[in-house]
């Protein structure tokens, strides 16, 4: 029996399109508060991944292919958890980015975990991320102990000198949010700060959606703190600087933690007679000793032509850094099967000081990055500009004028 003419023209249209087919794509998981109290940081973060994808597609993409990303909002820790399962079972994703959250990450990366899929975590810092003995988890960037070892340092080398008086003499108190990242935070501050000889008389934790801080605000000017330290999300650091402003607390110095002392946002909130002078370790940031930074200024001009803004923290930075170094090993792998994924990134070996936020990448054997840290950074003349270490230094500190 022969073939209908019509047969024959669905027969002959399908043999050109399996000769032509279109073109596959690779699609990773972009796993970040996109909503809710953590937004502002967690868009941001993504925005430096939507770089680093848009950077590799322009090279021709991974391993031939073009990238695209599937979001996932991680609002909660609950939710962070169905997203993830999501992105794997649904939306097949090859590997998840995320997440900013040290609580979202912790949780949704358990998930990938035990699915077998690669999880980069490009912003999170509390110590659970990476000591739990995870294969598939990697961390590209500096940790919760980074952070406490350096505050600690530049209290040391740089603050006690600026106030002319022996840093053991100091009387410091630690201010943190109570979840896994403050904590983490907060305990290498005290860790670090007991090595030195320092005197922290105080540490107070509270929760992240605090609405009134004035109790905490009274202990610590009771105690007659010289320095505080705050490790914080946006809006409690907000609360805090206003509300030691209104109870008349003026220490001779104040050190964030993290992105909520970073952003421009929070110096908008809170206005610049407040936040001049205060001080923050975080991740690199935009005023910063560019030729430990190669390709910062080249960044912020990509930033600006596809938001149409300057970049609002250093996260972007940092999350371009790390996705970029993940996707180019991707992209030189075998397949893109798990395992193959696993053994390209073990093999990265980029050394610190030649990329766009000073961080190299080489992962240990808990697949923590050993070559990024953080960086002590002041509000000088409503600008964040970096104060230390001296190879990244912008600026000289400013105290005790």
């Amino acid at each position: 029996m022969g073939w209908s003419k019509t047969l024959k023209a669905t027969v002959a249209a399908a043999a050109m399109m399996t000769a032509t087919p279109a073109l596959a794509e690779v699609t990773f998981g972009a796993l970040f508060p996109f909503s809710g109290g953590l937004a502002l940081l967690g868009e941001e973060s993504a925005r430096g991944l939507e770089i680093a994808v848009d950077e590799i597609n322009a090279r021709g993409g991974v391993q031939g292919e073009p990238v695209v990303l599937e979001r996932g909002d991680a609002v909660d820790n609950n939710q962070a958890i169905g997203e993830a399962r999501r992105l794997i079972s649904r939306e097949n994703v090859v590997a998840i980015f995320g997440s900013y959250s040290s609580s979202r990450s912790i949780a949704a990366s358990q998930v990938a975990e035990l699915a077998g899929i690669p999880y980069f975590e490009l912003g999170a810092v509390a110590d659970e991320v990476t000591g739990r003995g995870f294969d598939y988890l990697y961390r590209l960037n500096p940790t919760a102990e980074d952070m406490g070892e350096m505050i600690i340092e530049m209290i040391v080398e740089q603050v006690a000198p600026a106030l002319d008086i022996d840093p053991t003499e100091l009387t410091i108190g630690i201010l943190h949010e109570d979840s896994s990242y403050g904590t983490s935070v907060a305990s290498h501050q005290n860790r670090f700060a007991a090595e030195a000889g320092l005197n922290i008389v105080t540490t107070l934790s509270y929760p992240a959606n605090i609405v009134d801080m004035s109790s905490l605000v009274l202990d610590l000017k009771e105690r007659e703190v010289d320095v505080v330290l705050q490790t914080s999300y946006q809006n409690d650091s907000v609360l805090f600087l206003r509300q030691r402003h209104e109870a008349g607390f003026e220490p001779a110095a104040i050190i964030g933690s993290g992105g909520g002392y970073s952003m421009q946002q929070t110096a908008d909130a809170v206005g610049t007679d407040l936040i001049e002078g205060v001080l923050n370790i975080d991740f690199t940031q935009y005023v910063v000793n560019t030729e430990f930074t190669p390709g910062l200024e080249e960044f912020v001009e990509t930033y600006r032509a596809k938001y149409g803004e300057d970049p609002r923290s250093g996260h972007s930075l940092t999350n371009y850094v790390g996705a970029l170094a993940v996707l180019e090993a991707i992209d030189s792998a075998e397949g893109l099967e798990p395992a193959q994924i696993r053994s390209a990134v073990d093999a990265i070996d980029i050394p610190a000081g030649t990329t766009a936020s000073g961080n190299g990448v080489w992962f240990d054997e808990n697949n923590q990055n050993q070559r990024a840290r953080m960086m002590g950074l002041q509000w000088q003349d409503s600008r964040l500009v970096t104060v230390h270490p001296a190879d990244a230094a912008a600026s000289e500190l400013r105290l005790g004028d």
